[in-house]
């Protein structure tokens, strides 16, 4: 018997794409939770042979990777201008990386020079690995919970081998994260309003796609569609016209930072964003207004722009 719970994944960026980063349990483990990775999946072509008889037809495999998708605590690093140990996944989501050091560490989507990852998953006593990983990300940031990182990850398949577990994974670079809430999560602001705020998440919406064709097998990122959801309590009119912001398409600036102490801090900044499709909810008998967000780029590659501080 395999046991769920014994697993451990190690990502590390790769210097040449789809090589072997060979990441390590010392240098590489990510601490994760609500993990689900499938090692083979993609496409099977049925033969449709004719025969004088009835039965189905073998399905030849003709495009096969893997995916992985989990989730990271949002923490930093400990240390102002540090990257978070996580730096590795956030840039394999087509995202990059400016470190000021002692200050902070940015992250803002780009549109080429896309990197890639390794990713080992391991699973009681069995080794999966994904080359040339590529994903996509959801940043979500909800009252009273612990905010996270949600990675989708598309990677080439390697064959599954046997593989037992390593002894000592080394977690001691991810910080201990502080739960959404009032005194953890003072400062926010969507079109310039401050009043409270139950739900907030933010889809970096890449587009990733599997290809193999003849002399060319790999994962890339084709687009991005940067969108989020918002769920706010319903302000006066007068303090805030929601409806008439939503109804005239206006676009305005979103700010959002979580955590208190130097080097476990983060923000989410983005200029310009549009509010839709409103919808009324009751949250503890008070009127809470949740919208969709659409993060537009204001002078391109800048719809969101991530600070590790």
């Amino acid at each position: 018997m395999k046991v769920m719970r014994k697993a451990l994944i190690l990502a590390k960026l790769e210097v040449t794409y789809g090589t072997d980063a060979v990441p390590t349990a010392a240098a590489n483990a990510i601490l994760v939770r609500n993990m689900s990775v499938q090692p083979v999946t993609g496409e099977f072509v049925p033969r449709d042979v004719i025969r004088p008889y009835l039965g189905g037809d073998e399905q030849l495999p003709a495009a096969i990777y893997a995916t992985a998708n989990f989730e990271v605590e949002l923490a930093g690093s400990g240390t102002a201008g540090t990257a978070p140990k996580f730096n590795g996944l956030l840039r394999a989501c087509g995202l990059s990386e400016t470190v000021t050091a002692s200050t902070d560490v940015k992250y803002a989507p780009t549109s080429s020079a896309y990197e890639s990852t390794t990713i080992y998953y391991y699973l009681d006593g069995l080794l999966h690995k994904l080359t040339g990983a590529r994903g996509t990300v959801v940043f979500a940031l909800n009252a009273k919970q612990i905010p996270v990182a949600q990675f989708a990850f598309t990677g080439l398949c390697l064959p599954v081998t046997d593989a037992a577990l390593p002894a000592s994974p080394d977690f001691s670079g991810f910080r201990t994260p502080q739960v959404v809430n009032y005194v953890n999560t003072a400062a926010w602001s969507l079109h310039g309003f401050t009043g409270a705020c139950e739900a907030l998440s933010i889809d970096l919406g890449n587009t990733v796609g599997y290809r193999n064709l003849i002399g060319l097998e790999t994962v890339e990122l084709t687009d991005r569609n940067t969108t989020g959801s918002a769920t706010l309590e319903l302000p006066p009119i007068a303090t805030k016209d929601f409806p008439g912001i939503i109804r005239n398409g206006t676009t305005g600036a979103l700010s959002i930072t979580h955590g208190t102490v130097a080097g476990n801090k983060v923000t989410f900044d983005a200029p310009k964003v549009q509010l839709n499709n409103p919808q009324y909810q009751d949250s503890e008998g008070s009127v809470f207004l949740q919208a969709s967000l659409s993060l537009v780029p204001d002078a391109g590659n800048d719809e969101l722009v991530i600070t590790f501080l």
